[in-house]
């Protein structure tokens, strides 16, 4: 029995949003916990699309304490910057990181990314 699955297209606006409980319900819509059919083994057929992402608000200090680290991999080059001055160079990046980072670390996590958009 093949059942055809039709893509669900879901459009969230960030304005007013605490960031990291966006984030988590990007997650969930992306794995498709949201639906009664979910399998943990498939891709969701679910395209989530961001909107007004620069009018997230972030909850107490986290602009100027949170520090994200990146090394480049040569010895010596942990570099190192706030939320804020990763958040006004790409608002996007952080976004998807945060998203990435709460998907399951299988094969499927590179899968369930390409079906966020950012706006």
């Amino acid at each position: 029995m093949t059942k055809e699955m039709q893509i669900e297209h879901i459009t969230l606006d960030a304005k007013g949003k605490t960031f990291g409980r966006m984030s988590s319900e990007i997650a969930r819509y992306l794995q498709g916990k949201h639906k009664a059919t979910y399998q943990p083994n498939l891709v969701a057929p679910v395209q989530v699309t961001v909107k007004n992402l620069n009018e997230v608000s972030f909850s107490g200090n986290k602009l100027d304490n949170k520090i994200i680290y990146k090394h480049t991999g040569y010895t010596g080059n942990l570099k190192q910057q706030t939320l804020r001055q990763a958040f006004t160079k790409s608002p996007e990046k952080v976004l998807r990181d945060a998203v990435r980072r709460m998907l399951p670390k299988n094969r499927l996590q590179a899968k369930l990314l390409k079906n966020l958009h950012i706006v």
